[in-house]
């Protein structure tokens, strides 16, 4: 599967939720988003998107929130702590959507993704609570975003 994974605030790429990703047979394009212009960064993932047509996009923090305004047209979303608010970004997700976050994220807070949920009528379900912290980068969230990604939710 193609996935266009979207990093966040000040991470690089390279990082261990792709890396873990493509040990597990996916291809990943990783396009190197600007840290201090949300607009540029929105402008690089979409040409990514377009040139690549991946099967599935993944942002994380505020690569989610990149996610959530660039068109993907009926590409599902899987986003991880998405930092929707904290960017400016839209103010809901398309349906199919799911949202990976940890109940003890400190940076992004889990209720910005209770109402994410809430204001885009996706089903509970589409939000899985994992992890013990924003990185999502242990064994079990990195389990979960790989079942995500390839549709086992």
């Amino acid at each position: 599967m193609k996935v266009l994974y979207l990093h966040g605030w000040n991470s690089v790429v390279g990082g261990v939720k792709p890396t873990y990703l493509k040990s597990h047979g996916h291809e990943v394009i990783e396009p190197a988003l600007d840290h201090d212009d949300f607009q540029r960064a929105l402008e690089t993932a979409q040409r990514a998107f377009d040139q690549h047509q991946p099967d599935i996009v993944v942002g994380s923090s505020r690569g989610g929130g990149v996610a959530l305004n660039m068109y993907s047209g009926s590409v599902r979303l899987v986003l991880i702590c998405p930092a929707w608010k904290k960017w400016d970004a839209a103010k809901t997700a398309k349906s199919g959507t799911l949202i990976l976050h940890s109940r003890a994220d400190k940076v992004v807070p889990f209720e910005n993704s209770v109402e994410l949920l809430s204001s885009s009528s996706l089903p509970e379900t589409a939000l899985i609570e994992v992890g013990r912290d924003h990185r999502l980068a242990e064994p079990e969230p990195l389990e979960a975003l790989l079942r995500a990604v390839e549709g086992q939710g």
